[in-house]
Order: structure tokens, then C-alpha cells, then sequence
């Protein structure tokens, strides 16, 4: 008997009892999901954003939106960034205190000019704590998907707490499923067979998002 006829068994006891014109639709199924897993106030939400990021290795800043330009110039300064790409809609106050070269995100900008780019700033959509995942959708404070995937270091600033939910349920309702959806946790990386971790793989090595609260 081969792997197919064992799992083709299975399948034919499990519907033994199924009746032969019962379709999926004519059986009720109970969709009643936890929307959030415990009942947190706004500060553990974000705290548990925090945490959660953390564990995948993302740096985690927090600053008051007043302090945001400081906190970007000392971060890009730190990291060595003489260039940063940023999206159209990036608020201009947000980069007024760093010296970097700002390039814009423009259509004809190729992937090899990209990944010579030391930096990319930009805003998120929304951001799961239980998951510890910032969402871009490609809104004007993000640009294009590729500005967020080829240079080598990210930096994302989530407004806090408006952009900030407990669960994946909670986040779909805020996005558009039509729009280019990017869900990140934590830097790029990925696993070999002996379970050596490589970051950098298929998206930025280094990852730091700013909780920027009022």
C-alpha cells in the first residue's frame, strides 16, 4: 500500500458519516476568535510591543514625537549613514536635525542604487503587539515595498499609541487587502539546514523602530 492509499483511507473513514450530498456551506461552523488574547491597558499593549520586538531582535527606541528628529540624527549618526532614502510623505520635520543625504523614492531608482543607500526611514500602517510586527502598506509616510527591502538598515517609526493594536484580527480591520501589504518581525533572516542564522537575507540586516508617543 503506498503513502497515498494510507492518507486516501483516512480521509474516506473520517467522511463515513457525512452524508453524500452534505456540501461545507450547509454545515454551521462556530467563528467565535479571540480578538485579543487577555484584557491589557493602552501602556502593557505598547510595553508588549516592545518586548515582543525585542525578542526578534529588533533595537527598540522610545522617544516623545518632540524628541523624533534627535533620536533619527543620533541614530543615522551612530550607524554611519551618510545616505537615506525616504518616502515622499515622510514628515520633513522628522530628518531636520540629521546631515544625511535624503534621497527621495523615486519609480526609476534600481535595485543596485538601492543597496547603495546606508539607510531607510519611514513610517509604518499599523503595529501588532501580541506578534511584535509593524505593517507598511505603501501609504505616503512608506513608499515603495523595495525601499524597505534592499538597504541594509530600516528604521520605522510607529506612532504611539494610535498605530498600535493587540492582535493580527484587530490589524486587518485598519488595512486595505488590496494595497501592497509588508508584515515585519524583526530584521531579515533565515535558517540553513544546521539551523545557522543568517540575517540580511531578503530584507534589511539591522531593524530599529521608534515608539514615538505624544
Amino acid at each position: 500500500m503506498s503513502g497515498r492509499d494510507v492518507v486516501l483511507g483516512r480521509i474516506r473513514a473520517a467522511l463515513a458519516d457525512v452524508p453524500r450530498g452534505e456540501r461545507p456551506e450547509d454545515v454551521p461552523v462556530e467563528r467565535g476568535y479571540l480578538r485579543a488574547h487577555g484584557n491589557r491597558g493602552t501602556a502593557a499593549t505598547v510595553d508588549l510591543l516592545a518586548e515582543h520586538l525585542a525578542d526578534y531582535r529588533a533595537v527598540v527606541h522610545r522617544c516623545a514625537r518632540a524628541g523624533l528628529p534627535e533620536l533619527l540624527a543620533r541614530l543615522l549618526a551612530e550607524r554611519g549613514s551618510r545616505t537615506a532614502v525616504v518616502p515622499r510623505g515622510l514628515p520633513p520635520e522628522w530628518l531636520a536635525a540629521s546631515d544625511v543625504r535624503l534621497l527621495p523614492d523615486r519609480p526609476g531608482t534600481t535595485p543596485h542604487e538601492l543597496d547603495a543607500v546606508d539607510s531607510v526611514v519611514t513610517g509604518c500602517a499599523v503595529a501588532v503587539a501580541e506578534t511584535g510586527t509593524v505593517v507598511l502598506d505603501a501609504g505616503p509616510d512608506q513608499g515603495r515595498r523595495r525601499i524597505t527591502l534592499v538597504p541594509d538598515h530600516h528604521i520605522c517609526v510607529v506612532r504611539v499609541p494610535e498605530q498600535v493594536v493587540d492582535s493580527v484580527p484587530q490589524a486587518l480591520e485598519r488595512l486595505d487587502p488590496a494595497r501592497p501589504l509588508t508584515w515585519i518581525s524583526g530584521p531579515s533572516a533565515t535558517s540553513d539546514i544546521e539551523l545557522d542564522r543568517v540575517e540580511g537575507v531578503h530584507g534589511p540586516r539591522t531593524l530599529e523602530v521608534v515608539l514615538a508617543g505624544e
